[in-house]
């Protein structure tokens, strides 16, 4: 066992994970690419819908467990840019799940503290889903025990694109001049520029890859990947990523503060 990882008793081999968040390094910002529900239904030869519905509710139980770790921000990657390529049928399906959570979940959203935001091109949704997105976020702004963020119509390469329009328009108009642009002002005109990138981008389901998620923000996060699918990832697989991640020496680009590391 390495010298810094002996005060953790988490390191141990045995079966047990002890949860007590004082022994482990807490990511402020968690994101999640729930992955895995087609294939979870499929393995119990039910409809693509039941998989979907049973992520759904798994993001309650993320939160909850999230909240046990106190962490401040969780973004989940719930629809991107591509999912309009799928079955209509499933997509409408994914729709009306997106509007049921917030009306049956936004109770014990209030009772954990949990404010809710959106990323991505909400203007693009339906008027309905627009809809659900803005009472959302305004019924939620009191909320400060954690931030949950919806990632639902997102794409990584079209937030990157959207974020260089806005900026072309202000050297077109005289606002800026080209050589103004920095990647802090860029990074001021993506989606939501007041939240801290990610520490740590969790994706289940057996695949290693990011999948347009992210892609500016999560250019230093630490990646975590489990064989486990989306419904079925609960405390035990968050623990195990808490604990790898407590393990990761984030350097930025720098030299490590370890003293043996060269």
């Amino acid at each position: 066992m390495r010298s810094d990882e002996s005060k953790f008793s988490i390191f141990s081999k045995k079966k047990t994970v002890e949860t007590d968040p004082s022994q482990l390094k807490i990511p402020t910002h968690l994101a999640v690419i729930m992955d895995g529900n087609g294939r979870w239904a499929k393995k119990r030869m039910l409809p693509r819908s039941a998989g979907h519905r049973a992520g759904a509710d798994n993001l309650k139980n993320l939160c909850k467990n999230c909240g046990h770790y106190g962490i401040k921000y969780v973004t989940v990657y719930a629809f991107s840019t591509e999912n309009w390529s799928r079955p209509e049928s499933e997509v409408h399906t994914l729709m009306e799940l997106f509007v049921e959570y917030f009306d049956r979940y936004d109770p014990e959203l209030e009772q954990e503290g949990i404010r809710v935001r959106f990323t991505g091109d909400i203007a693009a949704l339906p008027e309905n889903i627009q809809a659900v997105c803005k009472r959302a976020e305004e019924g939620s702004k009191h909320r400060d025990r954690m931030t949950l963020i919806v990632a639902f119509n997102y794409g990584g390469r079209r937030e990157i694109v959207q974020a260089s329009q806005k900026l072309a328009e202000r050297v077109a108009a005289g606002d800026i001049t080209s050589d103004q642009i920095t990647e802090e002002l860029f990074a001021q005109n993506l989606y939501l520029p007041d939240v801290p990138d990610p520490d740590l981008i969790i994706r289940p389901s057996g695949e290693e890859r990011t999948s347009n998620f992210l892609v500016w923000e999560g250019a230093y996060s630490e990646l975590w990947f489990s064989d486990v699918l989306w419904p079925d990832f609960g405390m035990q697989e968050l623990t195990d990523a808490l604990i790898a991640y407590t393990k990761r020496d984030r350097r930025f680009g720098g030299l490590s503060e370890k003293k043996d590391d060269v």
